[in-house]
């Protein structure tokens, strides 16, 4: 274990603390290079160790020496000596025109830079062009500046660390910092038991992999040509479960790009290539645009007579009717759409805040309080009620100690997978325990980080009059429609609830403005209470004046 640091070195102990949990946890999988870098930072002098990893957790990869100042380090310059004897820095990367202005301020690109008119009413892009203009090959900082007192220093091994980096979190979305805003308080974690066997990357093909797929989503979003991305996405094969649905994603947002290029063919290939999001939907509404109606009819039987969720059933419920015009054939039966309940308003508009705050403060009593909760409220109470199925130590779910929930949330099975787990769950909403159960975790996880439980919202007010309120019966309707599909139905709850305290009941109310019409995911919310018997009303606001 590493050895404890003075309190100034805590990102250093907690770097040291993510190399000892990478060499327990992937000692195998690392490469000959990973492992010569854990070992040599481990014989490093302190001040070597801390200067390194200060540089990591900053934006480079280029550092002039003189905005490099720790009162820890003391002296950088043979901590960046030592680094550099070991290949880790250097202090003559070559940088072109671009990278050597965006490190110095405009009166020292004007005194320092090689320009040909030196003007202090040009910008610092200006200053680019005219080295642009003079054609300057890229060149070590020290020759692009020569009378400038102050030295680069630029990192080498970012690409590893990187890896590592990779390695430690199993994604490229958090870094080093969450340690640090973990120290400080601001972000908690749930402790989820975490095995050394729990580990996001199985073999180093696995790693590869997602680093490959990583390059070519950003090579897309670059604007790089689409022969050339596909041609390389085809020799990706993968058995891993998590990688094929990120070469799914890919594949589906290159789909898209090709679709709105109007390249319909290739796009309509790419669809029927990838599982992700909505690419049985869009492959109907390419083969429309492409006029070939009797495939399109086709494949939306075909949809929904199996359909994966309630939004791909609404789509093809949509599509069927015009698609049996075009074809000549009688209409579809379309299913009857639920009478939804009307509230009706004028308002003076508000000279702040949105349609919603007008609604709630003219509906607001003191004992018929209304909330803006949208999808916070319902989502809150579910994440308290399953809080210990969701944080479930599940193979696969949690590969370190700052996950904000597992990481297999969004994929087709976590609910299958943890059946059991939410049946028990849900079982507490049989009797008054559940009521106790919600508020205890409340108090316990307060502020802890959760995919469902939104803290700033729930106040300990708001909490106690929905639990009041709202009946047992309908909160488990609200929680297993959650699990029938957490990607598409965490979102589209009605804007407001209003309690009546004295007749412990409630009601939801979805606010719409003038011109505003209610989204997909919101028709299905209300179709759902309606069919469930949830109070629900459509709010429709007109203002008293333009």
């Amino acid at each position: 274990m590493p050895t404890a640091l003075p309190a100034d070195f805590y990102y250093l102990s907690n770097f040291q603390s993510a190399l000892a949990w990478i060499g327990e946890r992937y000692r195998d999988l690392l490469s000959d290079a990973e492992q010569a870098f854990i070992a040599q930072f481990a014989e490093l002098e302190l001040a070597a160790q801390a200067l390194l990893v200060r540089l990591l957790m900053r934006k480079g990869p280029h550092f002039r020496a003189s905005k490099l100042s720790y009162a820890e380090i003391g002296a950088i310059r043979a901590p960046a000596a030592r680094l550099m004897a070991l290949g880790w820095l250097n202090d003559d990367a070559p940088l072109a025109a671009a990278e050597v202005v965006a490190l110095l301020r405009k009166d020292e690109a004007l005194a320092h830079l090689p320009l040909a008119e030196r003007r202090a009413s040009q910008n610092k892009g200006q200053l680019h062009d005219q080295l642009l203009a003079a054609n300057l090959q890229p060149q070590p900082f020290a020759r692009w500046c020569p009378t400038l007192a102050d030295s680069l220093y630029s990192l080498t091994i970012s690409d590893l660390c990187q890896r590592l980096r990779l390695l430690f979190f199993g994604n490229l979305s958090q870094d080093w910092s969450e340690f640090v805003l973990a120290d400080l308080g601001v972000l908690r974690y749930e402790a989820v038991a975490i095995t050394p066997d729990s580990r996001a990357f199985r073999c180093r093909e696995d790693l590869e992999h997602y680093l490959f797929l990583r390059e070519l989503r950003l090579r897309f979003e670059a604007g790089e040509a689409i022969d050339a991305l596909l041609a390389d996405l085809e020799t990706f094969a993968s058995a891993n479960p998590y990688l094929q649905s990120r070469h799914a994603k890919l594949l589906y947002r290159i789909a898209q790009h090709q679709e709105r290029q109007a390249e319909l063919e290739q796009a309509l290939d790419l669809y029927r290539r990838s599982d992700y999001g909505e690419a049985r939907w869009r492959q109907i509404r390419v083969l429309e645009k492409l006029e070939r109606h009797a495939e399109a009819r086709d494949l939306a039987l075909q949809v929904g007579a199996a359909p994966r969720h309630e939004q791909e059933a609404q789509q093809v419920q949509r599509a069927l009717p015009r698609l049996q015009r075009k074809l000549g054939l009688p209409a579809a039966k379309r299913r009857a759409a639920v009478a939804e309940t009307r509230l009706e308003l004028c308002l003076d508009r508000p000279e702040a805040g949105g349609v919603e705050y007008a609604v709630r403060e003219h509906l607001h009593h003191d004992d018929a309080p209304v909330y803006y909760v949208e999808n916070g409220l319902i989502c809150s109470l579910f994440g308290l009620l399953c809080w210990e199925a969701i944080f479930a130590p599940l193979p696969g779910a949690f590969f370190h100690p700052f996950q904000g929930g597992p990481a297999d949330l969004l994929s087709p099975d976590f609910h299958a997978r943890r059946e059991a787990l939410f049946a028990r769950c849900l079982a507490r909403l049989e009797s008054d325990e559940y009521r106790q159960h919600i508020r205890a975790l409340y108090r316990a996880k307060f502020g802890t980080q959760s995919p469902f439980v939104y803290w700033g919202l729930l106040g300990e007010e708001l909490l106690e009059q929905a639990l009041a309120c709202i009946p047992a019966a309908h909160l488990k309707l609200c929680c297993q429609r959650l699990l029938r599909d957490i990607r598409a139905n965490r979102a589209g709850m009605p804007d407001l609830i209003q309690f009546y305290p004295g007749e412990q009941r409630y009601r939801m109310i979805e606010v719409k403005g003038p011109g505003d019409r209610l989204q997909d995911n919101q028709k299905r919310w209300l179709t759902f209470c309606a069919e469930q018997g949830l109070p629900v009303e459509v709010c429709y606001v007109q203002w008293t004046r333009p």
